[in-house]
């Protein structure tokens, strides 16, 4: 029986999986105020400001450039690298009038129909690479 892990090595490993993001403490505390700021759009008279003017309403945030960059470009995976929670980031898209499935479909670089049709055939086959570092 092996000893227990070093907690940094275990996290580190999420990391090594294609295509994913693990919304890991670490990537909470980078991303705090970048879901604050998505979170703020939650209330009518937020949504106008931003409306209104995108870049003036995130200077209000202490954002990084970087952050602010994916914002308006509107790169979600970006936004998950810089620490996004896909459920806070779902209140930009959502004030874009995207739904889930729609703007989910862009992050995965296929149209919504195919990515529907994926999902509804029960989502990514297991098969293919399983680690970036090994390339399997």
């Amino acid at each position: 029986m092996s000893g227990p892990k070093d907690i940094h090595d275990y996290l580190a490993a999420f990391e090594d999986i294609p295509g994913t993001r693990v919304f890991t403490a670490a990537r909470a505390r980078q991303g705090y105020h970048l879901n604050q700021f998505a979170m703020s759009l939650m209330k009518p008279e937020n949504r106008e400001r931003w409306k209104a003017d995108e870049a003036a309403y995130l200077d209000e945030w202490p954002l990084s450039d970087a952050q602010k960059a994916a914002v308006l470009a509107r790169d979600y995976n970006h936004m998950l690298d810089l620490g996004g929670n896909i459920y806070f980031l779902s209140k930009v898209f959502s004030t874009d009038g995207l739904s889930f499935l729609q703007a989910v479909s862009t992050m995965s670089g296929m149209s919504v129909a195919d990515y529907e049709a994926m999902m509804n055939a029960g989502g990514r086959s297991p098969e293919g690479v399983r680690s970036k570092k090994e390339a399997r």
